[in-house]
């Protein structure tokens, strides 16, 4: 098996389970790749290992075609593999040295077992949607997509700011707060659920609009079919304010007019037996349990 391993971080105290993690990909006759400058990275926090190949971009990893991405960190790695994954529908694993981790569900202590699984493929491919950016000006160059969220938030100022929502073309609201969230499935459990925004099912095929501290207390999080289009114009006092699609952003104006659709390709998740999504949400929430004894 062909295994690519991203990593944006590597810190010290996660020197002895990396270890672990290659020298049991190792045991199992893997072909190892790394991206960018991970082995430099590696080297510096204590793990020395010796890649097959080498992926510092999307062309790389046309070439090199791995079967499965590895990424070592937390939920936010994963966003970051996102853009340099694309439409090539790699399946991605993600081991947890972060904190919660929904989208990466496989924990320190499970990491040999996990290694095994996958390479002998006890694991199947889930499809993430996400969604696309559209816009009268340039934003975000050639990713204008994201797996979990995309968000319009004030910027230099206290004041709140006003966000006209359109979906396909006809008037939903406008929302005084400091600012909105649109999320996906995947996102609902991220930014859109600590503002009040439900938890969707990864192929519930639907979007939630969150607002971000509304400024009126009948304006509730609204889920919408992901067929639609949704439209956003934003003004307020500031000249300036902040749009982002997952961990990304730019300073956008007044004169922008943003659309997000359904993005034409997924992300490809490669989920272990036994870690369904409400045995995720069930545990990451620790759900039923009773500390109170």
């Amino acid at each position: 098996m062909k295994i690519l391993v991203y990593a944006r971080n590597i810190k010290a105290v996660d020197a002895d389970i990396i270890n672990i993690f290659f020298q049991e990909l190792k045991r199992n006759n893997v072909i190892i790749g790394l991206y960018g400058d991970l082995k430099k990275e590696l080297y510096t926090n204590g793990v020395d290992t010796f890649p097959d190949f080498h992926v510092d971009n999307y062309s790389d990893l046309q070439n090199h075609k791995p079967d499965v991405i590895i990424t070592l960190g937390g939920d936010g790695t994963i966003l970051g593999v996102v853009t340099l994954v694309k439409d090539l529908a790699i399946p991605i694993f993600g081991i947890n040295l972060g904190r919660l981790g929904f989208l990466a569900t496989i924990e320190k202590s499970k990491i040999i077992k996990a290694v095994r699984a996958i390479v002998n493929n006890h694991w199947k491919a889930e499809e993430r949607s996400l969604l696309s950016l559209e816009s009268n000006q340039p934003l975000f160059d050639d990713t204008p997509f994201a797996l979990n969220d995309f968000t319009i938030h004030k910027r230099d100022t206290s004041s709140m700011i006003t966000i006209h929502a359109y979906v396909d073309d006809v008037y939903l609201n406008s929302y005084w707060a400091d600012g909105v969230i649109v999320a996906t499935p995947t996102g609902s459990t991220g930014y859109s659920m600590s503002c009040g925004g439900p938890i969707l099912f990864p192929d519930s095929g639907n979007w939630v609009i969150t607002p971000v501290a509304p400024h009126s207390l009948n304006v509730r999080p609204i889920v919408i079919p992901d067929h639609k289009t949704i439209t956003f114009k934003v003004e307020g006092r500031s000249e300036n304010f902040l749009c982002t699609l997952d961990s990304r952003y730019e300073v956008i104006t007044q004169d922008h007019i943003i659309s997000l659709k359904k993005c034409k390709f997924n992300l490809t998740l490669g989920v272990l037996e036994g870690m369904e999504f409400m045995e995720t949400i069930r545990e990451k929430l620790m759900w039923g349990l009773d500390r109170r004894n």
